[in-house]
């Protein structure tokens, strides 16, 4: 007996996608924005429940770590993971201030505070939103179908126009990584700003403001080091992007 496999699921996600191109624009605003306030200092903190919990995770890594090349690591903080933090919170305050009080402990003015839910009305997150506008952050929100609370209550969203939550899900990782090659552009244009105060070496290894050389100049430097007393030393390979 054969059996017909339904690709409704597919034909749904096609359809919202070419409705989603036209956000590129925006996310490209967005990756070159959050690569000049990162690069001069500032924070990304991040939010979901759920689905979107793990897609706020997966952009934090990409930051920190890398998306494709290798350059410097930028400030990007998952709320949902500390989680010591977000039960005791829902213990002692509700499950509404999980991530608005976490943002009262982290955020500074001029942070962004990114908010991914695919109903746009999640409580824990609309409080998040109230408290980092009275702290001076700036709030971006990706969600479902507009008009919903979260968007409105935001300084800028993208809204994916699809009816069901799981294609907006998916469509939310595209954005992540979309978001993260507009920032990587950015930062190779050299848009990021130079992070290092007095005396602290700047992220990219650039000398700080007492001269001396940042922690990545020093590794490179030892590196090389190494490899002029052990030439011909095989070379480890590179890792793929994960």
């Amino acid at each position: 007996m054969n059996t017909v496999t339904d690709t409704t699921h597919c034909d749904d996600l096609a359809k919202a996608l070419e409705a989603f191109r036209d956000h590129g624009p925006l996310l490209e605003r967005w990756g070159t924005e959050l690569a000049r306030r990162l690069g001069s200092g500032a924070r990304l903190l991040v939010a979901g429940n759920g689905g979107s919990a793990a897609q706020a995770q997966h952009l934090t890594a990409e930051l920190v770590g890398r998306y494709r090349d290798d350059r410097p690591p930028f400030s990007a903080v998952a709320l949902h993971a500390d989680t010591s933090s977000t039960t005791a919170i829902a213990n002692d305050y509700g499950v509404q201030e999980v991530f608005a009080r976490q943002t009262a402990a982290h955020g500074r003015p001029g942070d962004v505070l990114l908010l991914l839910s695919t109903s746009g009305a999640s409580a824990n997150l609309l409080s998040a939103a109230d408290r980092a506008h009275r702290l001076g952050m700036t709030v971006w929100a990706l969600t479902g179908r507009a008009p919903n609370p979260l968007q409105l209550g935001a300084d800028d969203a993208l809204c994916v126009d699809a009816p069901v939550a799981a294609t907006v899900q998916e469509l939310h990782l595209v954005a992540v990584h979309m978001l993260c090659e507009a920032f990587d552009q950015a930062v190779e244009r050299g848009e990021a700003g130079h992070r290092g105060g007095h005396g602290e070496p700047a992220a990219d290894g650039r000398p700080g403001t007492d001269g001396k050389p940042g922690v990545v100049g020093r590794l490179v430097g030892r590196a090389r080091t190494v490899g002029r007393t052990a030439a011909g030393a095989p070379v480890a390979p590179r890792k793929g992007h994960a």
